[in-house]
């Protein structure tokens, strides 16, 4: 039977939920609990207990708000009825607002990527649960056609405009105002219309279960087990997709996101190409909605700690900016991700280290200097055709400044040596100064008259440099090359 709205928000259930959590638990299964542990909360009001007596081991719940209760509990009894792996309600109070539920451990998928990871790589073990879960997203999704009962939806039944545009203005107000982000209010609003016109243009009949994220995910004998989807509506499945690969904190590198995007696509049998038109505008939402959020609970309510994923989200705004373009035009939106992105303060919470890029480019002046469109425009363009040039001898004409012959003629000469220090010690007060600011990408051009010979060892000297000097990751181009890049 569904739960009826009667939850009394007493202050003593307020502030003791250990009352009646340990009388619906001696209801439920005849014993007192033994034990009785408060588990970290999460950003919500709601509180919860590892309960055990013996060998039994049962998470009771206290949550204030009665209508996310009931969402939680009927949803959690419809997607056990369809196998899906959620955990078991074994009893659940309306009035006092508790609950029991299967302790499924105490092991995210978040925590168990930290433990894992090694460096930047994703080991093999954690991309396979990744897959796991991907592959069991569109199961959830279906549950639309499957007799979920969309009435227990809270707070809204869908992904509407409504729900939109809260989320839009959540980022505004706690966010882009707190944060100080300077933007005109009524061009940004102007664009929160057509971004919102954007995505309500997506198919939108599946289950959005809203929260789905890495420490939403609990693991247990290898397998994923899901929690917290009582935020649940009808909406877009790309919503969801976005919410776990673009997870602050969980810092996922842009190729096995691709990957995993590609995965799950797949598996919900879904045209690549349809769905990639509005994917990365859900991206930018739930990226919008998790910011709120940190604002919320970090500049407002000063729980500092939730600050800490700021640096993260820049990032992913930052790459978004330079690889995805939106088919929507948004311009004071897009103003602000870049004012964002350029941050030096929002880079600075906790102890976070992003880790910078150097991308280095040979060129021929002759095709146009090499553009960063959709960067942030920092960094060098250096001009080598005022060195000795290799090229004008016939012995170096079909060679290149990788190969060693020309490397040993420009070694050899003084100006090459005085310009190289000179770039070096210019380029190196940007790195050291872009790594104690946090920020993740410096540009590097070297010009000649064929992109060839100067301009391809000047590269290849300063990205040598750089990754012996700083550890700084370097992505280095010759443009003028068949098969470029080359890292």
């Amino acid at each position: 039977m569904p739960l009826k709205n009667t939850v009394k928000e007493t202050g003593q259930v307020k502030n003791r939920p250990e009352v009646p959590l340990r009388a619906l638990y001696k209801k439920t299964f005849g014993l007192e609990p033994e034990s009785f542990e408060p588990l970290k909360a999460d950003g919500s009001a709601r509180q919860l207990f590892r309960m055990k007596d013996g060998g039994r081991s049962v998470i009771g719940a206290f949550g204030p708000d009665n209508m996310e209760n009931r969402a939680f509990l009927e949803f959690s009894r419809h997607f056990r009825a369809e196998k899906l792996p959620v955990p078991e309600i074994y009893a659940a109070d309306g009035a006092q607002g508790v609950y029991l539920e299967e302790d499924l451990g105490s092991t995210t998928l978040f925590e168990y990527l930290v433990s894992e990871r090694k460096g930047g790589e994703i080991p093999p073990q954690v991309i396979g649960i990744y897959k796991k879960v991907l592959e069991c997203l569109p199961r959830f999704q279906a549950q639309v056609g499957r007799g979920l009962d969309l009435k227990y939806c809270y707070p809204r039944a869908s992904f509407d405009r409504q729900s939109i545009m809260w989320d839009l203005n959540y980022f505004k107000y706690y966010f882009l105002k707190l944060a100080k982000i300077p933007f005109n209010e009524q061009k940004l609003e102007d664009d929160f219309v057509r971004f919102t016109d954007f995505l309500l243009e997506a198919p939108a009949d599946c289950f959005l279960y809203r929260d789905f994220q890495s420490r939403n995910i609990m693991l247990r004998d290898g397998e994923p087990w899901f929690i917290d989807y009582q935020g649940g509506r009808r909406g877009a499945p790309h919503y969801d997709v976005a919410s776990l690969l673009y997870d602050g904190k969980a810092d996922l590198p842009s190729e096995t996101r691709t990957a995993l995007m590609k995965t799950y696509v797949e598996t919900a049998g879904l045209n690549l190409n349809a769905f990639m038109r509005h994917y990365h505008a859900f991206v930018y939402i739930r990226i919008m909605q998790a910011m709120g959020a940190y604002g919320l609970r970090g500049f407002y309510e000063r729980k500092t700690h939730f600050l800490n994923s700021v640096p993260y989200a820049v990032r992913n705004i930052e790459w978004l900016l330079r690889n995805a373009q939106l088919e929507v035009k948004v311009p004071e939106l897009t103003q602000c991700f870049k004012r964002i992105a350029a941050s030096s303060y929002l880079r600075q919470f906790g102890k976070t280290r992003l880790g910078l890029t150097v991308r280095i480019t040979s060129f021929s002046f002759k095709n146009g200097l090499p553009l960063d469109e959709k960067g942030h425009g920092g960094g060098f363009v250096f001009d080598c055709r005022a060195l000795p040039n290799p090229g004008r001898y016939p012995e170096y004409a079909q060679q290149t400044g990788r190969d060693k012959p020309v490397i040993e003629f420009l070694k050899k000469e003084a100006a090459v040596t005085k310009f190289l220090e000179n770039v070096f010690a210019l380029t190196g007060i940007s790195v050291e100064n872009y790594l104690s600011r946090n920020f993740t990408s410096l540009i590097v051009n070297f010009g000649c008259t064929g992109g060839q010979h100067r301009s391809v060892y000047c590269a290849e000297a300063l990205a040598a440099r750089i990754k012996e000097k700083y550890g700084a990751r370097v992505e280095l181009t010759h443009r003028e090359f068949p098969g470029s890049p080359l890292k």
